[in-house]
């Protein structure tokens, strides 16, 4: 039997966004996204199955500290996929959250899962919550334990879409994307776990991304945002 931890797409410990970030997100969504100031605090989670708190599926605290959660230079990306070269906000989520649905131990450590992941982001800092996405990760202990048993996950995305409060803040302020070329997107889809002995698991998958795609310029990824997904 699977043990089960709530998710949202990587392993979260339920860490929140530091305060000086979620300043940051609040006054870009708040231009951009009225319906998100109540829901900044929190992210939607639901269980997952595995045999230990793998990548895709949160677990309770982290253990790790902002330098553990750094990427090491020189490391590799091991299985992480590079980022696409998409101008279009949904495409870009749509990937970024198949790329956060996927980890593969057997060949991939965690600073190299986190190098990976960190070549999504965008660069620019005002912008970027690095902890939103670190926290989906699992601490080294338990990345160790997971490489134990050749844990691996896959991922399928059926859709992406515009929130509908995303949407109409966009229709009552069109201009206002204009500042931080902020998109919030949600992606839906499936999640497949396997591990040694023929252990397998699937689990339905949501997140709602912060993308940022300015004009002529191809999209990066800013945050997991808080979760907006009607």
């Amino acid at each position: 039997m699977m043990k089960r931890f709530p998710s949202l797409s990587l392993s979260s410990y339920g860490v929140g966004w530091s305060a000086n970030r979620r300043i940051a997100i609040i006054a870009i969504t708040l231009t951009v996204l009225l319906a998100l100031a109540a829901a900044v605090a929190l992210f939607a989670g639901h269980d997952s199955s595995g045999p230990e708190a793998g990548a895709g599926t949160p677990s309770s605290t982290s253990s790790a500290s902002p330098s553990e959660q750094a990427p090491k230079p020189g490391t590799g990306t091991g299985s992480v996929p590079k980022p696409p070269q998409v101008a279009e906000p949904v495409a870009y989520a749509k990937a970024a959250a198949q790329m956060l649905w996927s980890y593969d131990t057997r060949n991939t450590t965690r600073d190299q899962q986190l190098a990976g992941m960190n070549a999504w982001m965008t660069k620019e800092v005002t912008y970027a919550d690095w902890t939103s996405v670190t926290a989906q990760v699992p601490d080294p202990t338990l990345w160790s334990r997971m490489a134990d048993n050749a844990q691996h996950a896959s991922a399928t995305v059926t859709e992406g879409h515009f929130p509908s409060a995303f949407k109409a803040a966009l229709t009552e302020d069109p201009s206002a994307i204009t500042k931080a070329y902020i998109y919030v997107v949600t992606v839906n889809g499936k999640q497949q776990i396997a591990w040694n002995k023929g252990g397998a698991g699937a689990e339905d998958r949501a997140v709602t991304l912060a993308v940022q795609c300015r004009p002529g310029q191809d999209c990066t990824l800013a945050a997991i945002a808080p979760s907006v997904t009607q």
